[in-house]
């Protein structure tokens, strides 16, 4: 993983690019720098200055320096805020500059603050095959020391883990590459690993897992249920983070489009956002202790891929019957929700790029999630307000499931018609978390073209930054 741009504390900008933040007002404060020339710009542009609260603008001082303008209304949500502050930035990261300083005048801590993890998260290119690679920023300069810092800089790490590892193309990042960057991962990062292989899976009775693994040449291509743990000294409250690590989704027999296969790499989100928000927790010293489930795999089409009509058995002893092979995302989470249930956690949480209904329904703007209860709802709602990843709870009643009612097992996998396949699934995936206070999101915002919020890259690491903010508020809430 790439490092971060290290922070430094300077009271005099020294940069060749500078990014201003002033907080809203009618006129500009007459001890910005070269203000004269930034009121000439506005009256050019026929631009009001509180209109830089939304659109900043960028311009060249005489000796050379490049610059940005940002007006920050604190009134606005958090993700109308943040959005702001990464136009403005990427008005001069778009030079691939080595040093930038954010230059405060008049706003709080918070603002600095969110000024600052916009930095640190697009200061770093995603990775590339190319001969030459852009060059990443190497220094943030401030004129003080947020008093979030650490925060910003742990949740910019794993954000940006997040998005490096959706990042790779498949054949860097297939199962066994990834159970390999794991390991590493747990042995640097002090976490404890444990591997359930296709064949340890199959003996355990994981069924729907191994349909899907099933597709892929030996024992399940390096197919995995990987449960990393994270055990704090403090830790009153024990939470799981479930994720789908689907690291190419051909739709098995049910065979993708190119247009819809196109990307299917990144079917691994989940879990790369389930494995960021364990690394940040624990950077953080959350005291909560997680245990971390990713379900790594492949959906392949092959001689032994599994098909429609088949009916497998999950973890649990439930039977499904498998409508839609494309559907694999709710097959390998079941038996990884059902593994990680065992445990009894006091929270679930399962971060997957599901459903491509939740896509329609939502755009690549917000996500969805669903909740076992109102509370939990209302708390996952609170969570993307004050992250700024902005999410909408679905419904997932009763009278939906009988959709999923099978002649021949226990539950249908899904539907054919698609008619709410989000709920759906959502409906299908509770049937094996039992009574644990559970969050599903499915990731409709994981890629957004032009970026979102903080993030500049189409890759966005949507439910890192939310997924923290509900832990917090949760431990907080149950302390």
């Amino acid at each position: 993983m790439n490092p971060l741009p290290k922070l430094t504390v300077a009271a005099t900008p020294q940069s060749s690019h500078r990014l201003f933040l002033l907080p809203l007002g009618k006129t500009l404060p007459a001890e910005l720098p070269e203000c004269k020339l930034w009121q000439k710009l506005l009256k050019r542009k026929n631009v009001k200055a509180e209109e830089l609260a939304k659109s900043p603008l960028a311009t060249d001082f005489p000796d050379g320096t490049r610059s940005a303008l940002v007006m920050v209304d604190t009134g606005k949500p958090r993700f109308e805020r943040l959005t702001a502050m990464r136009k403005a930035t990427m008005l001069l990261l778009d030079e691939a500059p080595q040093t930038l300083d954010i230059v405060p005048l008049g706003v709080d801590d918070a603002t600095l603050a969110d000024a600052l993890y916009v930095a640190l998260v697009n200061g770093v290119p995603l990775p590339q095959q190319k001969k030459k690679m852009p060059p990443a920023l190497k220094e943030i300069a401030l004129p003080c020391r947020p008093a979030s810092a650490d925060s910003c800089m742990a949740l910019a790490r794993a954000n940006l883990l997040a998005r490096e590892l959706t990042a790779l193309p498949p054949n860097l990042l297939d199962p066994a590459h990834y159970r390999q960057r794991l390991r590493a991962l747990a042995k640097e990062k002090k976490f404890g690993i444990e591997e359930y292989d296709f064949r340890k899976l199959k003996k355990l009775g994981a069924g729907a897992f191994c349909a899907v693994a099933q597709g892929s040449d030996d024992d399940g291509g390096g197919a995995a249920i990987v449960r990393l743990s994270w055990r704090p000294r403090k830790a009153a409250k024990t939470i799981a983070l479930v994720g789908k690590g689907i690291c190419y989704d051909t739709g098995g027999h049910n065979l993708k489009p190119a247009k819809y296969m196109a990307g299917m790499h990144e079917d691994m989100n989940g879990s790369a956002v389930a494995l960021a928000i364990l690394c940040a927790a624990a950077e953080l010293k959350l005291p909560v202790a997680i245990d971390c489930w990713l379900a790594i795999a492949k959906n392949h089409l092959s001689p032994t891929a599994y098909a429609q009509g088949d009916i497998v058995t999950a973890l649990d002893g439930t039977t499904i019957e498998v409508v839609h092979t494309d559907a694999e995302g709710r097959m390998v989470l079941a038996d990884t929700l059902a593994l990680a249930a065992r445990n009894k956690p006091e929270l679930m949480i399962d971060f997957a790029t599901l459903t491509g209904s939740m896509t329609y329904a939502l755009g690549t703007r917000y996500s969805g999630v669903f909740a076992s209860s109102d509370e939990l709802g209302a708390q996952a709602v609170a969570a993307g307000r004050a992250s700024g990843e902005r999410v909408c709870v679905f419904p997932q009643d009763a009278d939906y499931e009988p959709a999923l009612d099978s002649k021949v097992a226990d539950i249908k996998q899904c539907t054919l018609d698609g008619e709410a396949d989000h709920i759906l699934a959502a409906r299908f995936l509770g049937r094996f978390v039992g009574k644990t206070p559970w969050v599903h999101m499915d990731l409709s915002a994981s890629n957004s073209s032009g970026g979102l919020g903080a993030v500049a890259t189409d890759t966005t690491g949507f439910g890192v930054a939310w997924g923290l903010a509900l832990l917090t508020d949760w431990i907080e809430r149950s302390a």
